[in-house]
């Protein structure tokens, strides 16, 4: 049975009801994979928050940062992971902390835990594992704002 987190169409359909991203592990180095991802997510009009504790307090390309999820500033309907696949049981920890719950906990590429995306789903959050919303808002052919597609 085909994982339905990725098909097709439920990526297409959370790509564009997202609205608001947290990306855990962003980079200010626009070298690295977390800031272009950063970098594009913005460009296609969703609100971005960094998570870096060496970025607290900062902007990273006009977005603001944190040093923790806990420090957000309001809820956010999808954390992006760009920790290795041993740190993603902390970041789901993290996350089941919160007074809140974020629609989805999308993991990069080459990032799958399956232990920490059985206790996020249990929880009633979607989970992605091993993709690029980059690449899969190409792929999906979304265009410029795939939140203005309905």
């Amino acid at each position: 049975m085909p994982d339905l987190a990725t098909s097709d169409d439920f990526l297409r359909g959370l790509l564009r009801k997202v609205k608001t991203v947290a990306v855990v592990g962003v980079s200010p180095n626009p070298a690295r994979p977390s800031n272009e991802v950063f970098a594009f997510l913005l460009s296609r009009g969703y609100r971005l928050t960094g998570v870096n504790p060496a970025l607290a307090g900062k902007t990273l390309l006009g977005a603001p940062c944190v040093g923790a999820l806990k420090d957000l500033p309001e809820p956010v309907d999808m954390i992006d992971v760009f920790r290795n696949s041993a740190a993603v049981g902390d970041v789901v920890t993290e996350v089941l902390a919160l007074d809140w719950r974020p629609l989805v906990i999308w993991m990069q590429l080459g990032v799958r835990n399956d232990a920490a995306a059985a206790l996020a789903e249990a929880q009633g959050i979607e989970v992605v594992k091993d993709r690029c919303p980059k690449i899969e808002y190409g792929r999906l052919g979304l265009g410029r704002d795939a939140r203005d597609q309905r």
